[in-house]
């Protein structure tokens, strides 16, 4: 069974975790993914999560990294010339080019998409960066926690009586950058069908945070609310829509905000008195008090096994180490047991969307730097004597 982008070759240019996350989700449902990375010549650790392992000591490590699967490694010294030729000859071959880099340096390494396109008119060059290829913070550094301040975000998670909580790098990396950057290549695969040319798609982590705020910005576009940091309904500071700590000292997600679900909670915790209350806000901080002693009474999985079957909307917070096990997530095969002949059984998340007809799979575990750069050399016409050359003047690895 044939897989939607099966054919489509992807060069990605990234030592970041959003590029090794967008080519992982283009990876899965079929793209051929070469990773070009710089040749190291140690086995020191280099920042940024995205940057492969080295040696065959790394393998395993790399074979249970799910950001890399699916995908082959070549490592080219593109400083040098002759990387930049190994470069343009599988530009010559590729569909898709996804680069990381901070604006400027890929047109610095004359790799940018006004070169790559002269060598491939049908090419699809995305730049994805923290604040995109213009604008007055186009050039300045930057992590998750700065791009999602730019949003509005951050402002927003947090208790009012202190500062924002961070909520890792989820939100702008992740949600407003690689997936952002993975349907902006899909769009322009699709746009070129019927074209027949390339493009330049130009990704934003801080816009697609911003995209991700459509909601509340709405709102305040309507009628000039601003939300509070800690004030909001899906805040925590709602009865119905917050955590409680359990017996056990682990903690139970509510999320009863409709009525039938609310008088369920009420009912299951023998407080029926309540269920009028749900909206008087004044009496929230006397109702969570009283919740929050009820839930103390039993254990997070004795309450849910209780809830659970009285149609109100609960969940358990799950501890990290947790979530492998939870039968919804075994259920939907969000966690994969793959059969290795090296490293036996090799554990993975699985793949979110769900195709009926043309369903992504994992067909390959990560490789280690360079892993493949002999044979994607001699897919490119280089025979054994120039990949040696080559590779002893450090030019590839």
């Amino acid at each position: 069974m044939s897989m939607p982008l099966e054919g489509i070759r992807v060069i990605e240019l990234s030592r970041v975790v959003t590029g090794s996350f967008c080519t992982m989700l283009l990876g899965d449902m079929g793209a051929d993914i070469i990773k070009v990375d710089q040749p190291v010549k140690s086995d020191k650790p280099i920042w940024g999560g995205g940057q492969l392992l080295i040696g065959e000591e790394k393998k395993k490590e790399a074979a249970f990294n799910a950001l890399q699967r699916n995908k082959q490694s070549i490592a080219i010294d593109l400083s040098h010339d002759q990387g930049k030729e190994v470069f343009y000859r599988l530009v010559r071959k590729a569909d898709v080019v996804l680069e990381c880099y901070r604006p400027g340096i890929v047109k610095r390494l004359k790799i940018d998409y006004e070169t790559v396109s002269n060598i491939n008119s049908k090419i699809i060059y995305c730049s994805m960066s923290g604040y995109g290829q213009n604008g007055p913070y186009a050039r300045l550094p930057g992590h998750d926690i700065n791009y999602i301040s730019v949003a509005g975000v951050l402002g927003l998670i947090g208790d009012y009586t202190g500062k924002p909580i961070i909520p890792l790098n989820l939100i702008g990396d992740f949600a407003g950058g690689s997936l952002h950057a993975a349907l902006g290549i899909t769009l322009a695969i699709l746009a070129r069908q019927k074209t027949g040319i390339g493009q330049y798609i130009d990704i934003s982590i801080t816009d697609g945070t911003v995209s991700l705020m459509s909601f509340l910005l709405s709102r305040y576009f309507t009628d000039g609310y601003i939300p509070k940091r800690g004030e909001t309904l899906l805040a925590g500071v709602a009865p119905m829509y917050t955590s409680y700590k359990t017996k056990d000292a682990k903690y139970i997600s509510i999320g009863c905000l409709e009525p039938q679900i609310w008088a369920n909670l009420c009912k299951a915790l023998n407080r029926e008195d309540l269920i009028p209350h749900a909206w008087d806000k004044a009496m929230w901080p006397a109702i969570i008090t009283e919740f929050s002693a009820i839930f103390q009474t039993k254990n997070r999985d004795e309450w849910f096994e209780e809830l659970s079957k009285q149609d109100i909307s609960v969940a358990k917070v799950l501890d990290l180490n947790e979530v492998a096990s939870d039968p919804q997530l075994v259920h939907r095969n969000m966690v994969i047991n793959i059969t290795d002949d090296k490293f036996g059984t090799v554990v993975q998340p699985g793949i979110a969307i769900k195709l009926s007809q043309t369903p992504g799979a994992i067909r390959s575990l990560g490789p280690t730097l360079g892993e493949h750069t002999d044979a994607i050399m001699a897919d490119l016409g280089y025979d054994a004597f120039q990949i040696s050359q080559l590779r002893d003047r450090g030019i590839v690895s």
